[in-house]
């Protein structure tokens, strides 16, 4: 939603540019205290998670939402927990069940529901919805890396230093091509204004504050469970999206519907959080 508004007056790489700078700027007294616990390869690590949970992201959400409704973004972003599986199977030698991947067939197909047809009812390629699509493979990605890679960083030091790793990417974007101070200054009205206020809310509850919760529930509990946060995402996402007027059909609804069964059906053994590890428990207390 607060993307939606931002797009408003924002180009798609303006409102990524913002969000990625609030964020960091939010941070970034935290994150310069804590450079000295960053060890080795731990950097690259905080670079990737930099990456694909936070830039990457930004961008192809701003661009998708330029053509898709944020009900239906919300629902697409509800294939993370699919995607969080896949990517530990691939990589990371976890073991995938018959059951998960009856689970994760349904989800795809309700994907397929969301991609291939429109608002409208007809049938046809909507392209933008692949870049939500790529968005939560970023984030499978990136859960996979801190849970692998660092259990034993605070919650707010992988986040901030993730964030200033990738800052300059929208120092560089706002100081150069961007307009950003253009609009401000020539808006005959408030609308610039409460659109850039509404994508700093984005940076800094829904990336820096977001991130940090939900990177310590990654490290105290198993993926799949900290990634089953998006079964909410698309009821918020859609109740939000009826409030402001947006439209959502019996074919969107059906591919939300099977989206969220598939999750259901793959997380179903491995929903509930494992033990935590002696790193893990060091992790948690780091984090109070």
């Amino acid at each position: 939603m607060l993307i939606k508004k931002g797009l408003l007056v924002y180009t798609p790489t303006e409102v990524a540019a913002i969000r990625l700078a609030a964020a960091a700027a939010a941070l970034a007294p935290f994150a310069l205290l804590r450079l000295h616990r960053v060890k080795g390869k731990q950097w690259l690590v905080l670079l990737s998670v930099g990456m694909t949970g936070s830039l990457l992201p930004a961008f192809l959400f701003a661009f998708a939402q330029t053509q898709l409704d944020s009900g239906v973004t919300g629902a697409l972003n509800a294939l993370t927990p699919l995607f969080t599986l896949i990517v530990g199977a691939l990589f990371f030698a976890q073991r995938i069940a018959p059951k998960t991947l009856v689970g994760l067939s349904i989800g795809f197909a309700g994907t397929a529901l969301l991609v291939l047809i429109q608002g409208s009812g007809e049938l046809s390629l909507n392209a933008y919805a692949l870049f939500i699509v790529l968005a939560t493979i970023c984030y499978g990605l990136n859960l996979n890396f801190i849970k692998q890679y660092l259990p034993n960083l605070s919650p707010v030091t992988i986040t901030g230093v993730s964030l200033l790793m990738v800052l300059p990417v929208a120092i560089i974007y706002l100081a150069g091509p961007g307009e950003v101070g253009t609009k401000l200054s020539a808006a005959s009205d408030m609308q610039a204004w409460w659109s850039l206020a509404a994508v700093i809310a984005l940076g800094v509850v829904g990336t820096a504050l977001a991130l940090i919760l939900f990177n310590h529930v990654v490290q105290i509990a198993n993926t799949t469970f900290a990634s089953s946060v998006t079964y909410l995402i698309p009821i918020v996402a859609v109740s939000l999206g009826l409030l402001d007027g947006e439209i959502i059909t019996l074919f969107q609804v059906a591919g939300m519907g099977l989206i969220l069964v598939g999750v259901w059906i793959a997380n179903r053994q491995s929903s509930k959080p494992i033990a935590a590890t002696p790193n893990q428990v060091g992790a948690s207390e780091a984090a109070r």
